[in-house]
Formats: C-alpha cells, structure tokens, sequence
C-alpha cells in the first residue's frame, strides 16, 4: 500500500518485511476465485487481531511492527499435498473459506522466507468462479475490486488484504472486537466503472499499489467500504 508521491518515503529506509500467504491449489479441487479473496482477507484480518501480534510481548508482535513500520507487502504462494502439509507445520493461521483454505504466516524479512515456502510458486494462482458472486448484502464490510485492472488471482488476494488491513485501521477499538467476534465476514467484488468512480472519491480507505508486481505503481486496486466506515469517513 502506498501513495502516488514521489518524494523519499522513510519507510524505504526501514528493513524490508513481507507478510507470506499461503493458499492450497489441489490439482483436482482448486478454490473458486471470489471465495479465494475473501478467505486470504479473512487471513489477514486473523492474523492482525490474534493475541500473538496485538500484545506487546506476543510472539509474533516485534515481526508485525517492523513489517508495517516498513511498506505493507504481502505475497501469495501456492501449495499441494505435501507442499501444504509442510507449510501448514509452521507458526500460523489457516482460514477456510466455502472451498478455499489460506494460511497466512508472521512477516519475515524480504530476503529470509522459510524453506518450506521459499519454494512455493508465486503464478499458477488463475483461479474461476463457477458461476458469478451474489450482489453483497450491504449489511457487512465489502472490498471492491477495480473494474479496468486485471490481476492473477494471487495479486487480488494480496490487494484484498491490503483492503481488509485498511478497514481494520479505520475502525475503532469496539468495532473491530464485533468483527472478530463474528468471524470477520466480508465480500470481495468487482465495483461497476460507474459505482468505482463515486467510491474513490467517497473517503473510504483505498489501496494504492506500489507497482513491484504487475499493474503499474500508484493505480488504485481496492476501496474497502463498511459501514461503519462511511460514518467516520475515515481516509488512510
């Protein structure tokens, strides 16, 4: 996530972190692409709301502070069989979906993934929906997609948590324990061009790619909206 300014960004200058992402692609039973989003989403906001990274002294707390003191990067990778078996065995959290499993890890250094995932391929992520997502039901948070960008599947995951990481931001303490509470449902769609135009102009946080993998940098990816959201107006 960043911005479209050109000027030196101090969080260049910090180590560099990721947050790895994991998702299980069998070969003969892969996720259905929007389940995939929401599910890597879902893995996300776990990951930010779990006891391991929000207490001062929880284990993964000191990996999540350098990774977000630094740019906010995610990766997507791939896994069957054995390749999952053994990435499952690692420190994380494994969030299911209707038919999508993602496992999403504690950030590691930009330049020290572990060998179990250091491996694991990045494309092959091309992922279909057997038939078109429902119309979300408004009562919940929704991340909407650009209409005029094309990405792999593995990139809108990422951009999807990007977009559920800015919605954890912009809610206050009460909300995000209602959310946990309710195992942080949400929807990943394609906005309309019309629909995209009025949400990147409305104050809802929008996620503006850095340009590393791609689409080119500062386009703007994703708007998350929630309702509670458009009361605060909260922009990040």
């Amino acid at each position: 996530m960043t911005s479209t300014d050109t000027s030196p960004d101090p969080r260049d200058e910090a180590p560099q972190f990721v947050l790895p992402l994991v998702v299980r692609i069998e070969k003969t039973a892969p996720p259905a692409r929007t389940d995939a989003l929401q599910t890597a989403a879902r893995a996300v906001l776990a990951l930010l709301s779990d006891e391991r990274a929000t207490e001062e002294d929880g284990a993964w707390a000191q990996a999540v502070r350098d990774w977000q003191d630094a740019r906010i990067r995610k990766v997507v990778r791939r896994a069957r069989g054995a390749e999952w078996r053994k990435a499952s065995a690692l420190p994380g959290i494994t969030v299911t979906g209707e038919s999508a499993e993602v496992r999403v890890f504690p950030p590691v250094p930009l330049d020290g993934w572990p060998k179990e995932l250091v491996k694991l391929q990045v494309s092959g992520t091309d992922l279909d929906d057997p038939a078109p997502p429902a119309a979300p039901d408004g009562a919940g948070a929704v991340l909407w997609l650009n209409p005029d960008l094309e990405m792999s599947a593995g990139k809108a995951m990422a951009q999807a948590g990007h977009g559920a990481q800015l919605a954890w931001w912009g809610l206050d303490g009460a909300a995000r324990a209602a959310w946990r509470a309710a195992g942080f449902p949400l929807a990943v769609r394609t906005a309309d061009p019309g629909w995209w135009a009025e949400l990147t102009t409305s104050g809802l946080p929008v996620v503006r790619d850095a340009g590393f993998t791609e689409i080119a940098p500062g386009s703007c990816t994703v708007v998350a909206d929630h309702p509670l959201l458009r009361i605060c107006h909260t922009s990040l």
